[in-house]
Order: C-alpha cells, then sequence, then structure tokens
C-alpha cells in the first residue's frame, strides 16, 4: 500500500442538512444526518456522502508512511473501511464514532474522506476480534476488515522505503502480501530475524493496492512467529 495522496478537507453545505422551517416560522436549523452501516456505505456509487458509525480498528496515523494522511479505520456488526482525514483527529483504538464524509476509491480502496467537524466519539468502547481468514481469501469481501492470517514466509523481504516493507506468506490457499508500514522510523512490526519458510501471524487490516489486495498491520504484537518445533 502506498497511495501518498491528500485529500482537502470535505466540504459540506449546511443547505444539505437544514430542515424545514417550523410551524411558528423559524428555521429550526441544520439536523444530523442519518447514519447508514459500513456495508450501506461501501455500496454507494463514489463521490457520494455519507454518515456511518463504527469501533476504531486502526489509529489514526499508522498508515501515512504509504497514504500519506492521518486517517483510521472504523468497523461495525456490517462491515469496515478506512476513514481519510488531512489532519489527526482525536480518537483511540477502540472509541465508538459517527463521522460523515464523501466515498471515494483511492489507489481501489473504498475510503470515507472525513468531514472532520462532523466527528462524534460516543460513549463507551469495544474491541472488534479480528476474523480468522485464510490467506487466498483475503479480497474485497475482507476489504476494510481488521483479520488475522497465518501462514509460511514465501519470499524474501521486500524493502520498499519510504513507504514500507513487504512480505509474503501462503497458507496453501493462496499467497497475500503483508505491507509493513514504517512509523517513527522503524518498520511498525518487527521484521528482525525472519526467514524464508518462517510461520508467521499477522492481524491488520485488510486492504488494496491498485490490482494488490494485502494485510497492513496496526500495532507492533501484530506480527507472530511461531515456535520452531
Amino acid at each position: 500500500m502506498k497511495i501518498a495522496w491528500t485529500i482537502p478537507l470535505l466540504a459540506l453545505s449546511l443547505t444539505a442538512f437544514t430542515g424545514c422551517a417550523s410551524d411558528d416560522g423559524e428555521d429550526p436549523g441544520p439536523t444530523d444526518p442519518e447514519a447508514v452501516t459500513i456495508a450501506e456505505a461501501r455500496a454507494q456509487e463514489a463521490d457520494s456522502e455519507a454518515t456511518v458509525e463504527g469501533t476504531v480498528t486502526v489509529a489514526p496515523g499508522i498508515f501515512t508512511s504509504s497514504i500519506g494522511d492521518q486517517g483510521f479505520a472504523i468497523q461495525d456488526d456490517t462491515g469496515g473501511i478506512y476513514v481519510s482525514a488531512p489532519a489527526q483527529l482525536d480518537v483511540e483504538l477502540g472509541d465508538k464514532v459517527r463521522i460523515h464524509g464523501s466515498l471515494k476509491q483511492v489507489a481501489q480502496l473504498t475510503t470515507l474522506v472525513a468531514d472532520a467537524a462532523s466527528l462524534e466519539v460516543l460513549e463507551g468502547t469495544a474491541a472488534i476480534t479480528p476474523e480468522d481468514v485464510t490467506t487466498g481469501r483475503i479480497g474485497e469481501d475482507t476489504e476494510g476488515t481488521l483479520v488475522r492470517v497465518s501462514g509460511a514466509l514465501t519470499k524474501a523481504i521486500e524493502d520498499d522505503t519510504p513507504y514500507g516493507h513487504k512480505i509474503y506468506i501462503d497458507d496453501g490457499s493462496g499467497e497475500v502480501q503483508i505491507f509493513v508500514h514504517i512509523v517513527d522510523g522503524a518498520p511498525i512490526v518487527s521484521l528482525d530475524g525472519l526467514d524464508m519458510g518462517d510461520e508467521i501471524e499477522v492481524t491488520g487490516l485488510s486492504a488494496q493496492y491498485e490490482a494488490t489486495y494485502e494485510v497492513a498491520p496496526r500495532l507492533a504484537t501484530d506480527l507472530t512467529v511461531a515456535a520452531a518445533p
């Protein structure tokens, strides 16, 4: 995943959300748009707008080295989506949020370009459990969600700096690319000592860069190596 793009803050017309005048002739002012599920938002046409609610699965700015923004990812019971923001918003992993934005295809990754002013952090926190997925199943159906894959390392590590590093694993169902972003000058997960044939487990965001589907770790603990027998 290397996009290195910048999208300006989404400009929203207040008139789009202005209700009808009340019986006494006073304008009740803007009303909040109704939220849809993330799956419904993902199914909308590009450049349409949507309001969604979900739990933060990727903290802001973790993917900056390749995407070039301060975005994050959210997920609900129906799916997940990457939320692009030009500046870091005040949300943390596990926060429940509501946000409005415009749907875009960015290097074929379905993205909600956020209206930062619409961000609302809701009450409570939650942890999203990653779905265990075979390496060959990573694709459009899993894009935007938190997944966990495991398999043998099939190729030497590819240095794609300044964007990140690429590794490839296969559990026998098909090879998948793992894209390791650079955070604070170092890979988000340690790649030291990895050798061809090592059995590794990776948790991360199911993502896409152009024609390549991939898994992107977002915590230092998201990659583990199986102990030798």
